[in-house]
């Protein structure tokens, strides 16, 4: 088993995916029962969700985080329990790896839908501490991705680093009549342009991705949820391998892709 944690980009989309079985669960269901098997059990979850999009920069401080229900218009059966233990020691640790940036801890925030939403998949039983990182609206994808790079030390330290997001999310142009359908024209190119990025290294198209020109602007009509792609293109180091383990849009305008590095 690996000591050296991967890095995860996870799709979330609708909150409805915490209740429903589709190719996109299962999906995440397998991939977690595998990297349980890969992996040591880290020793904190740090989550980079495109739910917390903040003026400034911080980082959840709390013993015990409080579970955030941050959509509205869904049945009750989704607000499922999910609460792990925050890890304030190695929150700290972080904030000063990352003082350049000026980033400051915080008690108040906890864990929203782009952390639990998909960690109940993979460790079900919330049995790891887990810390979010917020999105700073007023800093640039390259100092999102100079962040990413500033965090992979802690990745030789067990902890594993999730960006938790969706590459294409345009909920204006979405369709609930048509949830797994193949996706609009824009939304599979723009997908498919990140993914080859990804998998050839070129993280300058990921960090200027508005340089694709229309089909960005379609697929990222504000910036909170492609974010967490940028920060984990900085994550990855020399040598690691990219394995996209789940690809699909869901409502025709969300991106539904889940990665590994390392």
């Amino acid at each position: 088993m690996s000591k050296k944690m991967p890095v995860l980009f996870l799709s979330h989309g609708s909150p409805m995916n915490v209740i429903l079985e589709n190719d996109y669960t299962r999906d995440l269901i397998n991939f977690g029962k595998k990297l349980k098997a890969e992996i040591d059990k880290p020793k904190a979850i740090l989550v980079i969700s495109g739910h917390w999009y903040t003026r400034g920069s911080y980082i959840t401080y709390a013993d015990n985080p409080k579970q955030i229900f941050d959509f509205y218009g869904f049945p009750k059966e989704i607000s499922i329990k999910y609460e792990p233990e925050g890890a304030k020691e190695i929150a700290r640790e972080v904030a000063e790896s990352l003082s350049q940036f000026d980033v400051k801890l915080t008690a108040d925030w906890g864990l929203d839908h782009g952390s639990w939403g998909v960690l109940k998949f993979i460790y079900e039983n919330a049995e790891i501490p887990v810390f979010q990182l917020s999105i700073d609206g007023e800093k640039s994808t390259q100092d999102y991705y100079e962040m990413g790079k500033t965090l992979r030390k802690f990745r030789e330290e067990g902890i594993l680093i999730i960006g938790s997001g969706d590459i294409v999310h345009n909920l204006r142009a979405a369709s609930f009549e048509d949830v797994y359908g193949e996706g609009y024209e824009w939304a599979r190119e723009f997908d498919k342009e990140i993914k080859e990025a990804l998998l050839n290294d070129d993280h300058d198209k990921i960090i200027n991705y508005k340089n694709l020109g229309e089909i960005a602007k379609l697929s990222v009509p504000s910036e909170e949820h492609y974010a967490p792609i940028v920060y984990v293109a900085g994550l990855k180091e020399e040598g690691d391998k990219v394995d996209i383990f789940h690809e699909s849009i869901q409502n025709q305008s969300v991106s539904m892709m889940c990665v590994k590095i390392g």
